[in-house]
């Protein structure tokens, strides 16, 4: 076992030790196809994302994105990623969408874009992760307790 630092000029050396070849390498992980795939997920949805090199167009469940999110506000949300790492129009998105609501349908969607982005080009994750997209969001909806008219909330007191 090592020995236990006596004094901060020996932590300081010891912070000298560690090299850059330690730190995770990312590759580029495309199929035969020349896709690259990524699961995204926010609430209850489940999204499996495939992106392309090609004109920008958007398909989900084999629609376009305008008709499937009709909220323009979801559509802005899909495409912060591909606006962050300067890649608009650059990359065709297909993906597979189930579960929850539109809006963790969009959020589901949102993170499997930017996890895909990070397995076509390894070098755009700096910037991904810097703007949050990588980070799933764990929130999800509280479960409903017995005895509760919610989760939290009680039934309605009465005195008489």
């Amino acid at each position: 076992m090592s020995e236990t630092m006596q004094s901060l000029d020996q932590l300081a050396a010891l912070k000298g030790t560690v090299t850059a070849a330690d730190a995770p390498t990312y590759t580029k992980k495309v199929d035969k196809f020349g896709r690259a795939y990524a699961t995204g997920k926010r609430k209850d949805a489940v999204a499996r994302v495939w992106i392309k090199p090609g004109a920008g167009k958007i398909t989900v469940n084999a629609r376009e994105v305008e008709t499937y999110f009709a909220r323009p506000v979801l559509r802005m949300m899909i495409q912060q990623p591909l606006v962050a790492a300067a890649r608009a129009g650059q990359y065709d998105v297909i993906c597979t969408v189930a579960g929850g609501g539109l809006s963790g349908q969009a959020g589901a969607v949102r993170h499997g874009i930017s996890k895909a982005l990070t397995n076509f080009e390894p070098e755009l994750r700096g910037v991904l992760k810097k703007g949050g997209f990588l980070t799933r969001d764990s929130r999800v909806v509280e479960r409903k307790k017995y005895g509760k008219a919610k989760a939290r909330r009680s039934f309605q007191f009465s005195k008489r």
